[in-house]
């Protein structure tokens, strides 16, 4: 496809989705929520991608949603509005749900629908002086097709202040309430995601997806019997899947597994 938002580049089994509208901040509309979506369900079906790292050109990541975009949907009826956010909301969970493992690179500021699509991600690195906002509340309006995932990652008590604050925040405090995994200088953002996704294209790949499944299918249940029986049975279907064989017999004859050559 010819993206007009995005700029999709592939390289060492990385796929780089970059957010392409700097002269707007990276500010996203319909055609960038569906261009997103496709972008990520495409690439998270392609068998020669392992990873996927979200970027963006130019000085903000993402300034959230474009100004003529609102306007436009302040004329829509309730109906028009509910299929609108309807759309942004599929696109949050295609990016959440993909089986691949993603890592947002986060090189400017990202303001509230670009930290949806950061929380969406698996893995954050910032670069320090990045400043992040939920400025939702200054519009009258509020952050909730994003809640999900930001919730998730900053925690519940951070979200009670600044979904409600608007006020900004800087990478370092996006990673003490655990927003962000890495907070580097700006000329190391490139060597660190490079280090962080240079395992994630080494590992089984079929065990990579599982992996992330497993963590949201497991996170905030009750250990309980079902859930014993269900890791249980998780790790028996591992262990008798054709990487999972691979493996453990490539690790015991010290030699590397199928799935590098």
């Amino acid at each position: 496809m010819d993206y007009q938002t995005l700029s999709i580049a592939i390289a060492d089994k990385v796929a780089t989705v970059t957010l392409n509208r700097p002269e707007l901040r990276n500010a996203f509309n319909e055609q960038a929520i569906a261009e997103l979506a496709l972008a990520f369900d495409e690439l998270g079906r392609n068998e020669l991608v392992r990873a996927i790292v979200l970027a963006a050109n130019g000085p903000a990541f993402c300034a959230g949603a474009d100004l003529n975009w609102m306007k436009k949907m302040a004329g829509y009826s309730h109906d028009e509005n509910q299929a609108d956010a309807a759309r942004l909301a599929d696109m949050l969970r295609t990016i959440y749900l993909c089986p691949k493992p993603t890592v947002a690179k986060v090189q400017g500021d990202c303001y509230a629908g670009g930290m949806g699509l950061v929380a969406a991600c698996d893995i954050v690195v910032a670069a320090e002086g990045v400043n992040f906002c939920l400025s939702e509340v200054k519009l009258g309006l509020i952050p909730a097709t994003i809640s999900p995932y930001v919730i998730k990652a900053m925690g519940e008590q951070a979200a009670r202040r600044y979904f409600i604050t608007a006020e900004r925040f800087d990478a370092a405090a996006a990673a003490r309430m655990g927003f962000a995994h890495e907070v580097v200088p700006a000329e190391a953002l490139d060597t660190t995601v490079a280090g962080i996704v240079k395992p994630l294209v080494s590992n089984s790949p079929h065990a990579v997806m599982e992996a992330k499944k497993l963590v949201r299918e497991v996170v905030g249940k009750q250990v309980d019997e079902a859930m014993v029986h269900d890791t249980a049975a998780r790790i028996a279907a591992i262990r008798a899947s054709s990487e999972g064989r691979e493996g453990v017999s490539s690790f015991l004859e010290k030699r590397k597994p199928s799935w590098l050559n």
